[in-house]
């Protein structure tokens, strides 16, 4: 057994592995998660991989890095040292693309701009963020998304960990955020392919089926 480090998403902190916590704290796996500084609404890229960066190096044994959604951005751009990669319907994107690019610049309509702010939330996110988890769990979720940084997603990678390191895709099929089609092209470039039967927030929906994906990556 080595180390799990967990990374979230746009809007998320880490209070969305609450679940994946849970039952890895069972296990003797040695366990992080951090906060990405651009859910600040200010930092960008630059800052969460540093995040990751930091968190990797203060690990002290081989470890394999989560992240989801955005957070694949991060850890492509931070987890240089890692022993293994783990894309939960992320972005799992090369040098010189940003999650801007990989959308053809065009935001989906649940994703507000504020402008002024220079940031982003997810809006009707029951709907395309938890289609598939409790109705509790989506409200939960829902009042805890913070407005991330229009620049983490505008500024492309300057490195992609995953030509280096193990890697793994868990594709979700019922996702409505990032579309299957999109994650099936970025699979591609994983070592090894999961799916699961769940929306875009499988560490609510499915936690049993996460856990048992980052146990067998770190066997």
């Amino acid at each position: 057994m080595s180390a799990v480090l967990l990374v979230p998403g746009s809007w998320h902190g880490a209070w969305c592995w609450s679940e994946v916590i849970d039952r890895l704290a069972v296990t003797d796996v040695g366990l992080r998660v951090i906060e990405l500084p651009s859910n600040d609404g200010r930092s960008g890229l630059g800052d969460d991989a540093a995040a990751v960066r930091d968190a990797l190096a203060g690990m002290g044994e081989p470890t394999v890095v989560v992240g989801h959604s955005y957070g694949g951005v991060a850890i492509s751009e931070g987890a240089a040292g890692a022993a293994g990669l783990i894309y939960l319907c992320a972005f799992m994107l090369e040098a010189g693309e940003s999650l801007l690019d990989a959308m053809q610049h065009e935001l989906p309509d649940w994703i507000a701009v504020d402008e002024a702010a220079g940031s982003h939330l997810a809006r009707r996110s029951e709907e395309v963020l938890y289609g598939d988890c409790t109705s509790e769990q989506a409200a939960f979720a829902a009042g805890l998304l913070r407005p991330q940084s229009v620049a983490a997603i505008a500024t492309p990678q300057t490195a992609a960990a995953w030509h280096d390191v193990p890697s793994t895709y868990v594709i979700c099929e019922q996702d409505r955020a990032v579309p299957p089609p999109a994650q099936e092209a970025m699979a591609a470039r994983a070592g090894t392919v999961h799916r699961l039967p769940a929306s875009h927030s499988p560490f609510f929906s499915r936690p049993d089926e996460v856990t048992q994906i980052v146990l067998d990556a770190l066997a």
